[in-house]
This record gives structure tokens, sequence and C-alpha cells, in this order.
């Protein structure tokens, strides 16, 4: 699949939200699990959202109760609503697909398929 961030990324200021779009094109989207990654400068490229086939989604701790994962299949598109945004969350985003049984751990490894990213930056 070739992934594309389409939009959403930006300058807010904390407590604010952005939404995060990710389009896909070729015939599995449907079948495959979608994840949402961050990097920020000097650290570790980390989970933060994945959504399976079914609709199953999984969070990291961090991001928990703020962000919401979703997918249209009709649309191929992923998205990544973010509220109450907080200054540590600033990094660049990317969106991300695989076929792996063990996405919902949301490692890199994981997932093959990788969209070329989108800065989000939090002022405090």
């Amino acid at each position: 699949q070739i992934l594309q961030v389409e939009s959403g990324g930006g300058l807010v200021q904390a407590g604010g939200s952005l939404r995060l779009s990710c389009t896909a094109s070729g015939l599995a989207f449907a079948d495959a699990a979608m994840g949402w990654f961050r990097q920020a400068p000097g650290k570790e490229r980390e989970g933060v959202a994945g959504i399976n086939s079914v609709g199953t989604t999984r969070y990291a701790d961090s991001v928990k109760g703020r962000f919401t994962i979703s997918k249209d299949n009709a649309k191929h598109t992923l998205y990544l609503q973010m509220n109450n945004l907080k200054p540590e969350d600033t990094a660049v985003y990317y969106c991300a697909a695989g076929q792996s049984r063990q996405w919902y751990l949301l490692r890199p490894p994981y997932f093959d398929d990788w969209g070329q990213g989108t800065q989000v930056t939090v002022s405090s």
C-alpha cells in the first residue's frame, strides 16, 4: 500500500485539538491493521494508536482518553483525532499499515508500509 498523510498537522496551543488524515492506495486497506506512530527529536519512534480490520483499537497509555483512531474503508482513509493536546505530544506523526497479528503491540517492526509523516507542534 502507498500511504499519504493528507492533512491535519500543524501548530496548536496546549489543550487544543487536531485531526490527522491518512489516505491509502491499494486493495488491502479493509483487511490491514493500521496505526499511528510518532517520533520526537532524539527519541525512538513510538506507537500511538492502532486499529485492525474489524475495528478493534489499541492506544498507548500516554494518549488514552485524548486520542481516537478511526478509519473509513470506503474512502481508504485513516484518522487520528487528537484532543487536549500537550507539549509532550509534539512530534512527527506517521501512519502505517501492516498484516501482522501482533499489530496491537504498536511496534514499528509489525507494520510494513509507512506514510511520509506530518509535524505536530504543541505550544505551552
